[in-house]
């Protein structure tokens, strides 16, 4: 059995599942270079507009795999680094990748589950989601999540990632960790539809960059060379056949050819 199902509708929504239910689609090896390898893909994929990341079974994920961590107790820290990195290199992947993704969560997210919701572009939470960063109950710390988690809610990280409280839904959307909550898995997919029937009216190489102005301009000086780098993005934009097509439908008040009806 897969440990993440993927399908592609037609209207070009890539739909990932974490498919470990019985171990709440903690993290091993397997599950992380399968998601690093999809959302590459489907990065670079052209009839994909957006991906949705969700879970099986009762939770979201519970973080990292017990007996993935019982053999990274015995690793030296070089190989523990190494290991490290490949979780790291998974969650850049989400968080950089060209797409819209969507993270749908519920029941536990934990640990390195909280830094999959964190490198999504929305999320939805269900209510009665628990989130928790669990690190330091261990006596470890979210080292390897913490510039997502970071980049996502600022300074508010600092509690939970001190107390390793759990913190509900609402209390993530306060944060700015999740964008709505929903009452039940139909009313989060409601969600979900409205925010993929947005997309669907968005020309996808104008998103892709308009993704790369929040993560390259979020929290830096507005320095002249910001000024000047922000000016030759739009004037790139304004001479590419997407912004063409687009200025030309608007004048004319007709559709441009990414408009999904």
């Amino acid at each position: 059995m897969a440990m993440l199902d993927e399908t592609l509708d037609d209207w070009g929504t890539a739909r990932l599942n974490l498919n470990r239910p019985e171990r709440h689609n903690a993290f091993n090896a397997e599950l992380i270079a399968a998601l690093e390898e999809a959302f590459t893909r489907l990065g670079k994929a052209g009839e994909v507009r957006a991906i949705v990341l969700a879970g099986a079974g009762k939770s979201f994920s519970a973080g990292v795999d017990l007996d993935w961590m019982r053999a990274a107790a015995g690793w030296s820290e070089a190989e523990n680094q190494a290991d490290a990195m490949g979780l790291s290199n998974m969650l850049a992947a989400i968080n950089d990748c060209p797409k819209p993704v969507i993270v749908v969560a519920h029941g536990h997210v934990t640990g390195g589950g909280v830094g999959l919701v964190a490198c999504a572009d929305m999320a939805v939470a269900i209510e009665g989601t628990q989130f928790r960063l669990s690190e330091v109950r261990l006596g470890l710390t979210p080292a390897t999540i913490s510039p997502f988690v970071l980049a996502r809610i600022g300074a508010a990280a600092r509690r939970w990632f001190l107390t390793a409280e759990a913190f509900t839904a609402a209390e993530a959307q306060a944060m700015g960790l999740v964008n709505e909550t929903a009452l039940d898995e139909d009313a989060a997919e409601a969600v979900v539809a409205h925010w993929l029937a947005h997309i669907g009216q968005v020309a996808p190489g104008a998103v892709a960059d308009a993704k790369l102005l929040a993560l390259d301009f979020a929290g830096a000086e507005i320095s002249e060379e910001l000024r000047e780098e922000s000016a030759r993005r739009i004037a790139a934009r304004r001479v590419s056949e997407e912004g063409r097509e687009g200025i030309a439908a608007f004048l004319s008040k007709g559709k441009p050819s990414w408009v999904i009806e």
